[in-house]
């Protein structure tokens, strides 16, 4: 607990429990029931706050009271302890009273202190994203009439500008870029819960690249062994191969992707799978750089980054012209 506040003997204690709404009500730590049990007084204001069935089912005698800080220091008089249940964001209006009238020095101020009832497991605010998105998809005018195929594009933006933030190193960019990513899906998700025939949600997402990651990764979750990536790609490759059943190492590869990007994944399956498949020839550009991609592939490069990167140049090429093109104006 972080004690704020010390008062003097006999002033009494404040204890501030806050619970996480991502936490299922209940399941509150063995201090918070301690303190709630051993409290003089227990308030909430909130009669709508999704602890106090559990609480009063536990045998908390719990007031629904939204007291001010100096009826909240009269109620601590006599060295009582008063706790009060809160959401995770604690309760500011109180929290700034009691500053405020420790600040004064007009009273002498009891113990106040914060003490967490449940902490958020990580990745709990994707409830959050869940929630918000469900309401989103109902209320507003745009949202609710979008489609998987409305929404494609989109995915495509969030993926280069994703693939740009990683580019340019910034991380801040990165967590934004992120995020959309993760919207697409949460998106697309949704309005798969709401078709006809309920074809799938959120959860059946998760559920599936959980059980993905599990199988393909034998070393960490079964009874094989991988102390180095080459293993550890061939295990995933292994029990790839065993899940598709693919008749063609063509199979997956989406041909609408960027054409470097194509090249270099056909290279690679082709060079996975041991195959000695040369190169079309032919007249004109296409052919030259198909050529140039299979070779950057062979040689560990990733022909769309090196590109990208070469471009990425150029631009800085092309604002340096132009800013001395402006200074000679």
């Amino acid at each position: 607990m972080n004690e704020i506040e010390t008062g003097g003997d006999g002033v009494g204690r404040v204890v501030l429990l806050t619970t996480s709404h991502r936490v299922a009500p209940g399941l509150l730590s063995w201090p918070a029931w301690q303190a709630l049990h051993g409290a003089d007084e227990v308030l909430c204001a909130d009669a709508t706050h999704p602890q106090l069935p559990y609480l009063r089912e536990a045998g908390v005698d719990v007031k629904q009271a939204a007291p001010t800080a100096e009826e909240l220091v009269r109620a601590c008089a006599g060295d009582r302890t008063v706790l009060v249940v809160a959401t995770a964001e604690g309760d500011r209006p109180l929290t700034d009273g009691l500053a405020r009238l420790a600040g004064s020095g007009r009273v002498p101020m009891p113990d106040l202190e914060l003490l967490p009832g449940s902490y958020d497991l990580p990745g709990a605010r994707l409830l959050d994203l869940v929630q918000v998105m469900d309401r989103i998809r109902a209320e507003c005018p745009w949202s609710s009439r979008q489609t998987h195929r409305g929404l494609a594009k989109y995915a495509i933006e969030e993926a280069y500008e994703l693939v740009e933030a990683i580019e340019e190193g910034d991380t801040d960019e990165l967590r934004e870029e992120l995020g959309d990513v993760l919207l697409q899906v949460v998106f697309h998700a949704r309005i798969a819960e709401e078709a006809e025939d309920g074809a799938f949600s959120v959860d059946d997402v998760a559920a599936g690249i959980v059980d993905k990651l599990i199988h393909r990764h034998p070393h960490v979750f079964g009874e094989d062994t991988a102390s180095t990536p080459e293993e550890v790609k061939a295990h995933w490759l292994r029990t790839k191969a065993q899940e598709k059943q693919r008749t063609s190492v063509t199979e997956g590869i989406p041909l609408g992707q960027p054409a470097l990007a194509l090249t270099a994944k056909l290279a690679s399956r082709v060079r996975t799978a041991g195959l000695e498949v040369p190169l079309p020839t032919g007249d004109g550009p296409g052919y030259e750089l198909l050529a140039l991609a299979a070779r950057a592939e062979s040689e560990g490069t990733d022909p769309e980054a090196a590109l990208r990167a070469a471009a990425r140049a150029y631009r800085d090429a092309v604002l340096v012209a132009e800013a001395a093109r402006a200074g000679r104006s």
